[in-house]
């Protein structure tokens, strides 16, 4: 299965890890990613530490635990090739109940990445 067919079929919970460019590293929740095409993907981010890591470094990894028992999943390594801050694209790649629910005023980015490598979860 593609990375698009996956991720647009497959519920679970989305991990980024970013590192500044000193290599402090950060963790936060993201949802799925949006894929652009077999190579690359976009997220939706706020201005906070995961942006402002990303600008500094463009590596991170992408971790996918998909719901339900045992470990399944995908493992992304991504660079960052650049982002768009256009409010309207950002609100057209937005996913079903996502759609329309904007936290205020605060800045928004797609932030575009090249998949460097896809794993599984675990093994590999």
């Amino acid at each position: 299965m593609n990375l698009h067919d996956y991720f647009e079929s497959t519920e679970g919970i989305g991990v980024l890890g970013t590192a500044d460019a000193e290599g402090r590293v950060d963790l936060a929740i993201y949802a799925r990613p949006h894929v652009v095409d077999d190579e690359s993907v976009a997220l939706i981010m706020s201005d906070r530490t995961s942006h402002d890591n990303i600008a500094a470094n463009p590596h991170a990894a992408y971790l996918f635990v998909e719901a339900g028992k045992g470990y399944k999943g995908k493992r992304l390594y991504l660079t960052r090739t650049h982002e768009e801050t256009d409010l309207e694209r950002i609100e057209a790649v937005r996913r079903g109940s996502r759609k329309g629910h904007d936290r205020g005023d605060a800045p928004k980015f797609l932030v575009h990445f090249k998949v460097d490598n896809a794993r599984p979860l675990v093994g590999d």
